[in-house]
């Protein structure tokens, strides 16, 4: 997050915000724990300008399809208000963004607008670069609030445009904090001892999950008590050498992740023809990008048993450790019939992402 745009730190020192009764206390007074779900996000902007084109490239960044999914999920949960209806409660929300321009005269944008001093909207003015405003912990403990403003929409969107993947990433990433927080409280040691033993790998097991399978060079965890809030989630990290580059390529990723699948993961147990394979029909998508300097391949797509009695969403990475020649694929699969697959995604990809593939044994565990 500190790599976010230059433009959130320049308006600071021109910016006015009030007290009191807007959810600030006095100096010494403590502020309350700010509030609300993983993913979810409060966006405070005028319903004329929600409507209209500004609204159309802020749903393309926040409510953005998750890719590689069975049915459309977006990647947040936006809880679109009115400035002038921001109650106390709402102000309580972990994260909130605040939308407008300084040229509309609407009685929603007025009310953010008069949180900008004049100065600030003549340094604005003459910069039309700066767009956005982060505030921590403005109304609540624990809380992001987010100002994205312009001079005119043309502005707004093109700043909003270019920044897309930035303001993903900025809730993203911390979303995936507030989740690591409760979900690594207690720790499945047991697990944890298997994947730096056989596997030569540190992964962050936490102890709702359990072995479900370990061979020498695979592990299998899953949590065990899937209910109708609870999604049926299994994990599983898999070791083979490195010999070529072109076993990063997606085809090869995905044949891997077949034939590991189709070894390891059964449908039922006591079936060992119900094995996991990859739902063609919907093409799996690929990020590629760098995790602790080793060279990664994101993939997201569904699976299903070859006899079709299951189905759902996966989450993957395959990781490159070339000082070990070694490859690794790590992945999550979801299992919840009919119900939002988002937020079991979010939870295996901050499992997935606290691994370290080059742990050496002086590390220690």
């Amino acid at each position: 997050m500190k790599a976010f745009t230059y433009s959130f730190l320049v308006m600071l020192s021109l910016f006015l915000f009030s007290c009191g009764e807007d959810g600030k206390g006095g100096m010494g007074d403590p502020k309350p724990k700010a509030r609300g779900s993983i993913g979810e996000i409060v966006l405070a902007i005028d319903s004329t300008k929600w409507a209209g084109p500004v609204g159309d490239e802020l749903r393309d960044i926040f409510e953005a399809d998750l890719p590689g999914m069975i049915r459309s999920e977006s990647m947040f949960k936006v809880h679109r208000v009115d400035p002038r209806g921001m109650t106390r409660m709402l102000k309580m929300f972990t994260n909130l963004i605040y939308v407008t321009t300084f040229d509309d005269k609407k009685g929603g944008s007025q009310v953010i607008n008069a949180q900008f001093s004049k100065e600030s909207k003549e340094k604005a003015s003459k910069d039309p670069t700066l767009y956005s405003l982060r505030m921590e912990d403005e109304y609540a403990e624990g809380q992001e609030v987010l100002y994205l403003f312009g001079n005119n929409e043309a502005e707004l969107i093109a700043n909003l445009r270019k920044n897309k993947d930035k303001l993903q990433n900025l809730f993203e990433v911390r979303e995936r904090g507030r989740l690591e927080k409760p979900l690594f409280t207690r720790k499945n040691s047991a697990a944890e001892y298997e994947a730096r033993t056989k596997l030569g790998i540190e992964i962050h097991a936490p102890a709702s999950y359990q072995i479900a399978k370990t061979t020498e060079d695979f592990l299998w965890l899953r949590s065990p008590t899937p209910t109708q809030n609870r999604p049926d989630i299994s994990l599983f990290f898999y070791e083979t050498d490195y010999t070529s580059e072109e076993q990063t390529f997606p085809a090869n990723i995905l044949s891997l992740r077949d034939s590991i699948a189709g070894m390891h993961i059964f449908g039922d147990p006591e079936v060992p023809s119900s094995f996991m394979t990859s739902e063609k029909q919907i093409p799996p998508a690929f990020r590629n990008m760098v995790i602790n300097d080793n060279f990664t391949v994101e993939i997201r797509g569904t699976w299903k048993t070859n006899n079709l009695s299951m189905g759902g969403t996966f989450l993957g990475y395959l990781m490159v450790d070339q000082a070990k020649g070694k490859l690794y694929y790590m992945e999550g699969f979801v299992y919840y019939p009919n119900e939002i697959h988002r937020d079991a995604l979010r939870e295996i990809q901050a499992i997935l992402l606290k691994t370290n593939i080059s742990w050496k044994e002086n590390q220690g565990a």
